[in-house]
């Protein structure tokens, strides 16, 4: 794959984090040369900028869909970079129209985890229906079903792990899920080590679940 921008930075872990975090919560504007990040976690903010060593000032945000609810926006301006991102599947207004995005095998585990920490679910319930059953529940989500199904085929190729699709009630956007031994092999893949770019509360959320799982 090509370099990526001024920098001539190659792809990384980091990078491949960022481009998971642009694919879901990120924007590409119509100007083909601005890139915009939002996110309700300013750790997140501030880690995805410093995956991609950027120096942009953070600014506040209205959310069009809940007023009341402001969240965090970093945006920047980069063509090479936002080339590249077109080059491998995104697009502006992607969020109906995403499909495949081309990520380097390599950096895939990265890639998820920023998919995850952007616009991903983790949770867990005590099943009454069984004695002790403790399940939980890893979930991407998309409103695209050319990208969750992708994605479900790729997670399969490359992990081992069927999951299911299935459609929110609330959101109407499409959720691909790992229950239980499927979800312990996803996170493994995706935290593979304690040195990578990730969004600390829900891999606490995670290290709390797994705990109780005894």
């Amino acid at each position: 794959m090509k370099q990526l921008n001024k920098k001539s930075r190659l792809w990384s872990a980091k990078l491949a984090y960022a481009v998971g975090l642009i694919a879901t919560d990120g924007n590409l504007s119509k100007d083909k040369r601005h890139i915009t990040f939002v996110s309700k976690d300013l750790q997140l903010i501030q880690t995805f900028k410093t995956c991609l060593d950027l120096k942009t000032k953070v600014s506040l945000k209205k959310s069009g869909f809940a007023p009341d609810k402001t969240y965090y926006c970093v945006q920047f301006s980069d063509v090479n970079l936002y080339n590249l991102l077109i080059e491998i599947g995104l697009t502006p207004a992607k969020s109906k129209t995403i499909d495949e995005i081309k990520i380097p095998k390599k950096f895939f585990p990265d890639f998820i985890r920023g998919l995850f920490d952007g616009d991903g679910s983790f949770y867990s319930y005590w099943d009454k229906r069984w004695k002790s059953s403790f399940m939980f529940y890893l979930s991407f989500c998309s409103a695209s079903i050319k990208h969750i199904n992708w994605l479900q085929q790729e997670m399969q190729k490359q992990f081992d792990v069927k999951g299911h699709i299935n459609k929110s009630f609330v959101s109407r956007a499409y959720q691909l899920k790992y229950a239980k031994n499927e979800a312990r092999i996803v996170i493994k893949k995706m935290y593979y080590s304690k040195n990578i770019p990730l969004l600390k509360r829900k891999l606490n959320k995670i290290n709390l679940t797994l705990k109780q799982d005894i």
